[in-house]
């Protein structure tokens, strides 16, 4: 859904079900149901607010930020959701921060064995926050990873869903272990799948012999992401 005009006291709304949607509507079984919605800010620049203050950033990100049209591809929607927290004293958010350390935020792996890069790397994320005590509600106690289905997999797990661009969502447990500012953290076991060579081929870098994809993750409480490379040789 997006705002199509709001220069006027009219609200003008463009709503239209993605891809995923109107196949669950084609089904014309009474299984569609409408029972829960988000709201997202990809387009706000909240650099208004730092840089003139709440009152007049506030007025000028109402009036002047451009809305984006709504779009059918889930995937491309609601990069950045809001969230409705219960909290007036709430002052700050958690980030997800990668427990290994990482050269220029890139994870080698290689499609086969007997190479200098390993097929497989176990990987920790956790919650992060600078100081003081995440709001329970925050805490993430499960994570969305969302990877290329055609090189990347997960150890043990199934993805959720396949869309048809091959990107595979999967929805992972946090670990049993809370610690005492109420941050949690996941542990995840990435392979690089055995392509054939014409495939690997046909994605690679030019000039390269590897095949470069992005792994997001996010938790499901908190909405907040990270996202970092696999490097595939």
């Amino acid at each position: 859904m997006g705002f199509l005009d709001h220069s006027t006291n009219n609200i003008i709304l463009d709503a239209v079900l993605t891809d995923l949607g109107r196949e669950a509507l084609s089904r014309n079984d009474g299984s569609f149901e409408i029972f829960k919605f988000a709201f997202s800010d990809e387009e706000v620049d909240y650099g208004h607010i730092v840089h003139f203050g709440r009152t007049v950033g506030k007025e000028k990100i109402e009036k002047n930020t451009p809305i984006l049209e709504a779009v059918t591809e889930g995937n491309l929607a609601q990069k950045f959701r809001c969230r409705s927290i219960n909290n007036d004293a709430l002052t700050r958010l958690p980030t997800i921060a990668i427990v290994e350390n990482l050269t220029n935020n890139t994870l080698s792996l290689s499609r086969s064995s007997g190479t200098s890069d390993p097929t497989s790397k176990f990987m920790q994320f956790k919650q992060s926050m600078s100081s003081g005590t995440l709001d329970p509600d925050l805490t993430d106690f499960s994570y969305r990873i969302t990877v290329d289905y055609l090189f990347i997999g997960i150890t043990n797990r199934v993805p959720d869903s396949v869309d048809k661009n091959n990107l595979a969502v999967y929805t992972i447990p946090a670990d049993p272990s809370i610690d005492n500012q109420n941050l949690s953290t996941v542990g995840i076991t990435f392979y690089a799948k055995s392509v054939s060579s014409d495939l690997f081929a046909s994605y690679r870098q030019k000039g390269s012999e590897i095949v470069e994809k992005i792994v997001s993750i996010s938790g499901i409480n908190s909405g907040a992401s990270k996202n970092f490379r696999i490097a595939i040789s």
